[in-house]
This record gives structure tokens, sequence and C-alpha cells, in this order.
């Protein structure tokens, strides 16, 4: 019984937008150097928390956690296609054990996983199925948003499942840190907007470009310092490496939506990911952490950090 956890930014604009050349190739080696520890590593099962950005999951029926029994690749931004490797039974068992312990989750049989959850496992699996793979989606998009005391909550329930099956684990965690995508609202769009938001599932070629053209460009403005969106706040990103470092859950759980909105833009809401698998890992007891990279990248509209973590009882074992 043992566990590993990564928790990584994402930002589809990796192969769009153009940061110095030295910053991107520190990011793809930092992304490589994990990939050759999970290698390593050899996992036996993996658990994904990411979010969605209106492509798999929409305001028809928004679950605040869903736990995919089967799951398929959006292929958003082209970055993985076809279904990912979920080992059903265990999927059922764990969506039960959440239930036992309180937490009603959603769960999906057809379960479409965008960019969130792909690129991660792309970038550090490098196939969508290598690796038996649990998605679990959390919202951190649609409003109103699960509390970040809710997230711990699952992601403890998660680890107390984890810790009484005999396998090598690895808990991800992707999203955050501060950025802030065009993602249109609920009451601030137009009505053909709004029913995108609704009920926009597997839309054209053509309008999905379209979309993806308008968060390239907004990637661009922030780089030439326009800031049409919220800027990238180092600051914040680096406390909260800090809080997550340490391990104190408490305080992540004490987080509010309206606090991580003002220093963490709209998409700072995604650490709601990486609080859950943080959380699942503190089951096993005390951990340590290890903060592989963090840059700010305006062309990427993204806080780009990357840690591991294991609990202290593994360390050298």
């Amino acid at each position: 019984m043992t566990v590993k956890l990564i928790c990584t930014s994402h930002t589809p604009l990796m192969d769009f937008g153009s940061p110095p050349e030295m910053t991107e190739k520190h990011v793809r080696q930092v992304f490589q150097q994990l990939a050759e520890q999970i290698k390593a590593y050899d996992p036996q099962l993996i658990v994904i928390f990411a979010p969605d950005h209106f492509n798999g999951f929409f305001y028809d029926l928004m679950p605040a956690f869903c736990v995919g029994v089967r799951a398929n690749a959006v292929g958003d931004w082209d970055i993985g296609k076809g279904p990912l490797n979920v080992p059903e039974n265990t999927a059922k068992d764990l969506i039960s054990a959440l239930y036992d312990s309180g937490i009603d989750v959603a769960h999906s049989w057809r379960m479409q996983a965008d960019h969130g959850f792909t690129q991660p496992l792309m970038l550090l699996c490098q196939d969508l199925q290598r690796y038996p793979t649990i998605p679990i989606f959390i919202n951190c998009a649609a409003k109103p948003l699960p509390t970040c005391r809710r997230t711990v909550a699952l992601g403890r329930a998660v680890g107390q499942f984890l810790f009484t099956t005999d396998q090598r684990v690895l808990l991800l965690g992707s999203g955050g840190l501060s950025h802030d995508p065009p993602i249109p609202q609920m009451g601030q769009v137009p009505p053909e907007v709004e029913e995108g938001l609704i009920a926009g599932r597997n839309p054209t070629k053509e309008a999905r470009q379209k979309r993806q053209n308008r968060v390239i460009e907004v990637g661009k403005s922030l780089a030439r310092g326009e800031n049409i969106v919220a800027p990238l706040n180092p600051q914040w990103d680096d406390e909260l490496l800090r809080i997550f470092c340490s391990g104190d859950i408490r305080r992540l759980a004490s987080l509010t939506e309206g606090g991580i909105a003002i220093q963490g833009g709209k998409g700072g809401q995604e650490i709601r990911c990486w609080i859950a698998a943080f959380a699942a890992l503190s089951v096993y007891g005390e951990y340590k952490a290890q903060r592989h990279y963090y840059q700010p990248i305006k062309e990427w509209l993204a806080g780009m950090a990357m840690v591991s973590a294991q609990p202290v009882t593994q360390i050298g074992a």
C-alpha cells in the first residue's frame, strides 16, 4: 500500500503560445522528469481530480463532484483521444465508499473528459490508456461552486477508500494556479451564449475552433501587457504552494470562492482539484512535498506549478 501525489497546472496554450524559449524548455523538462518518476513508480491505479471548461459538463445538469465509471476524451485542443482506462469495478466500489462516508457524488458511465484531465495524463503518462485511471470531476467553473471545506471532505473520503487498497496509487491534481481565462458567466452573456453553457456538448469543429481562437488571442494580449483579464498573481500562487507543502489542510478548507476569485481570477477556482488531492494524501499521515517548478507564464495564461508529495513513512522505503 503506497501512494504518491503530483499536482500540476494545465494550460492548452502550451502548444499555441510562445513564452521565452528557455521558459518553455524548462517547463517541458520538469514534466518529463515527473513522467520518468511515474514510470519508475509504475502505479497500479491513478486517481485524477480535474475540472471541466464547459466541454463535458454543462448547466443542464451540473454536479459538484462526479466519478467517471467510463470516460472518453473530448478531444478539445487536440489533447488526447479515445477512452480513459477506467477500472469499472474499482470506480463503482469507490462511489459506494463515498456514499457510505456521506459524500453524495454523481457518477457517469459516459464522462467526457476535457484538457483538464487529458493534458496532465498525456504529459505525465504519454497515453490515456497506459494506467488504470479513475477520473473525478470537481466543478470549478459553473457557479455556485462546491466549498473548499466540502472539497476537503471529498478528498479525505477518497483517501480513506484508497488506504484500504493494496495498490500503488498515484494521486493527480490538475488545475490552477492563478489565471483568468475568458469563460463566459451565466447572467452576463447573451441568451445564445447561455444556451452553450447549458447544453453545448459536441460543438461543430468550426465552433470549437472559434472558441479556442478567442483564448489564444487573450493569451497574446496578456503577454503584450494588455490586462483585458485579471493578471497572474505570483504572490498568491507562492503562498498557496507554501500552504500545500506545509500540510495545512485546515487552512485550505477555509478558503472561500470570493477570496479565490479576487486573488486568483476565475481559473483560480481550480485549486479545488489540488485541495482534494492533498486531502486524500493526508489520510496516509504526515507527508513531505517538493516544489518542482513555478513560473507565471502570461503567454499561457497560467501560473504554472508542479509539486509532488508522499507520506513521510514511505520516504526511503
